[in-house]
């Protein structure tokens, strides 16, 4: 405690305790976690409900609540051996666990049912600007080798694996869509070399050969963005919680809810901007084309 207060950089700090009981009435072990102080800041985010406050209140997850058949607002009696602890479900927190039931509440209050629930660690959130390696280093210099100390955050080696293979899928994705586009505006461009011929006889310059050859195509791309966008909105709030019930919990709105109103408009402007790109190769093929040999073209 002395050590994280000192520390500069330190915004936020709270003891957590972790423990496992058997519980009457659930049929896997409940998982217990409870906090020293205000942990609301730790990053759990909400299905339903909001986070407990006061020694009376606990959130759970969704395990917790398909196994005992409770709601969130449920007032509900926990029994372990000769002990009882009745608290109120104030909010359905999105931690699956691997499907197993978990409560989230006050140390103190959860000690009641399990009176071997003790500070195991303590959560620091830093302030903007400071170095989350930096920091573990320094505290962990100041606590000595008895203690570990860890960052847990989105720099993690998983998380830039897991955003770099979205990225690759995402790239192949625009990719194959730019090679569609080339490959249909070869044929067309070649389907329609005679006429371009008689449009360069009667004065057509290259720039507007360009002009006409992308413009045919952008109009679909357009259109193929406007309607690509809320299908794949559609897709993506079906599939999320198929995939969150199959690790049996509900998915939170942080995770449904991803994009704003301009992040979708540049997303259907895409459509666009795929087509165009796909169809400069062959409009300055059709520009270069000499008039003669165009003309000649059947």
């Amino acid at each position: 405690m002395a050590a994280l207060r000192a520390q500069p950089g330190t915004l936020h700090y709270v003891a957590e305790a972790d423990d496992d009981v058997n519980v009457t009435g659930v049929s896997d072990r409940l998982s217990l976690v409870g906090f020293g102080g205000d942990a609301s800041w730790t990053g759990y985010a909400m299905i339903t409900g909001h986070w407990y406050s006061g020694a009376g209140e606990v959130d759970v997850n969704t395990a917790f609540l398909t196994q005992t058949g409770a709601k969130v607002g449920d007032t509900y009696t926990l029994t372990s051996g000769a002990r009882h602890l009745t608290v109120r479900i104030a909010g359905e927190v999105f931690d699956p666990r691997g499907g197993r039931p978990e409560i989230i509440g006050s140390t103190p209050a959860l000690a009641a049912l399990d009176p071997g629930l003790a500070p195991g660690q303590y959560d620091v959130g830093l302030k903007p600007g400071t170095s989350a390696q930096a920091y573990a280093h320094t505290v962990g210099a100041a606590l000595g080798q008895d203690y570990d100390v860890s960052v847990n955050g989105s720099s993690s080696i998983q998380f830039y694996a897991i955003i770099g293979m979205v990225a690759t899928l995402t790239l192949l994705l625009i990719a194959v869509a730019g090679l569609g586009v080339l490959n249909t505006v070869v044929l067309q461009t070649r389907e329609r070399v005679h006429d371009l011929g008689v449009f360069k006889a009667i004065g057509m310059t290259p720039r507007q050969t360009i002009a006409m050859v992308v413009c045919s195509v952008a109009g679909i791309g357009l259109v193929a963005g406007l309607i690509a966008i809320p299908v794949g909105i559609a897709v993506h709030q079906y599939v999320l919680p198929v995939m969150a019930h199959a690790a049996q919990t509900d998915a939170p709105a942080s995770v449904l809810n991803v994009y704003h109103p301009a992040e979708l408009v540049l997303l259907a402007l895409s459509g666009l901007v795929i087509a165009v790109v796909g169809a400069l190769l062959p409009a300055g093929w059709a520009a270069r084309t000499r008039t003669a040999s165009a003309l000649r073209a059947e």
